[in-house]
């Protein structure tokens, strides 16, 4: 990831368990310290595709809002809301080109069929937006029997680009005549700062948690998610010719539905808060609108946003030879689920 001059230590108080990190939250939000300038009203896409995962409300349904409102075809790969969603979002945005693509995360099979699908179509994506995301309040297991943060925030997100790559539904800058480097964008958390490191030795293994741990597990989700967005930075810009564009952020605190899961009886108190201190959806989007389009970025490679705050990620996320052991670990995990015959 590109050196930044902010600085990259955690925030507030921390991200350890659901009450600090919702002060964290807060004081996050409220705070303007080195904030950059946004996208810009001249920032568009007319004529580019942008996919973007877990589009069917909160951060994704406004940011595909807004990325179609500044003229791209977009595709909302989503689990559920269709066609709902994808309605909306043409008369939110004044588009037509939207569409709308199913997929459950939690199953690798269904990544391979949204990967066929789109190899199929012949379709070349200039922007990946990787936002798909839940908190449970208890661990369960995917359908391949991972950890489901584990199995949506990173393990299919590894799979999904993989496949883009192979199938040539992205292409890197050079080898389509004309074309900008595409971009990937991975929507993370600034909680990846306070999980613990990453346990190789036991990689991919099913960890049980519930409400008063999940925000550990959350975290140590998200830093899986970083470090692959700093390794595939590294590994398709080898000689600092950015041949695809791979950037992060945590986008702040959110009003959006990710506490649909939380306890019956603390749900109310968490939407009051999230109402009264935490940004909307569509205020959220800004810091991914400007990985996704500026022109003010175009030719670098491997930023992080802490909303609109320049910094690095943290230290274990950048670490190459961690990122290099969790390419292979996972490499293998996914060599176990090949696509269905």
């Amino acid at each position: 990831m590109s050196k930044s001059t902010t600085d990259s230590g955690a925030t507030g108080v921390g991200h350890h368990n659901a009450f600090s990190a919702t002060l964290t939250g807060i004081l996050d939000r409220f705070s303007s310290t080195g904030k950059i300038e946004g996208p810009g009203e001249d920032d568009r896409l007319d004529g580019r595709s942008c996919l973007i995962t877990g589009a069917s409300s909160g951060l994704g349904k406004a940011l595909a809002v807004e990325l179609a409102r500044r003229g791209a075809h977009v595709l909302m790969a989503c689990r559920s809301g269709i066609p709902e969603a994808g309605e909306d979002v043409k008369r939110a945005s004044g588009s037509q080109n939207v569409e709308m693509l199913p997929v459950d995360l939690a199953d690798l099979d269904c990544v391979h069929g949204l990967a066929d699908a789109l190899r199929e179509s012949g379709r070349k994506l200039d922007v990946v937006v990787l936002n798909a995301g839940l908190m449970p309040a208890k661990a369960y297991r995917t359908k391949q029997g991972f950890e489901v943060m584990f199995g949506v925030h990173f393990l299919a997100n590894r799979l999904l680009i993989d496949r883009l790559l192979e199938d040539g539904v992205i292409v890197p800058r050079g080898a389509r005549e004309g074309v900008s480097a595409p971009r990937i964008v991975f929507v993370s958390s600034e909680s990846h700062r306070s999980a613990s490191p990453i346990d190789f030795d036991r990689f991919g293994e099913f960890v049980d948690y519930g409400i008063r741990d999940g925000m550990a597990q959350y975290g140590h989700s998200k830093l899986h998610m970083c470090t692959l967005a700093c390794e595939l930075s590294r590994r398709l810009n080898p000689d600092d010719e950015v041949r695809v564009s791979v950037h992060a952020l945590c986008p702040g605190p959110i009003n959006s539905n990710i506490t649909r899961d939380a306890p019956g009886l603390l749900k109310p108190v968490l939407d009051v808060v999230l109402g009264l201190a935490f940004q909307s959806p569509a205020k959220a989007a800004a810091p991914v609108v400007h990985l996704a389009c500026s022109r003010s970025i175009e030719g670098e490679t491997g930023l992080y946003l802490h909303m609109l705050r320049r910094k690095d990620p943290s230290p274990e996320a950048m670490d190459p030879r961690k990122g290099a052991l969790l390419w292979e670990k996972s490499r293998k995990l996914l060599d176990a689920h090949p696509p269905r015959a």
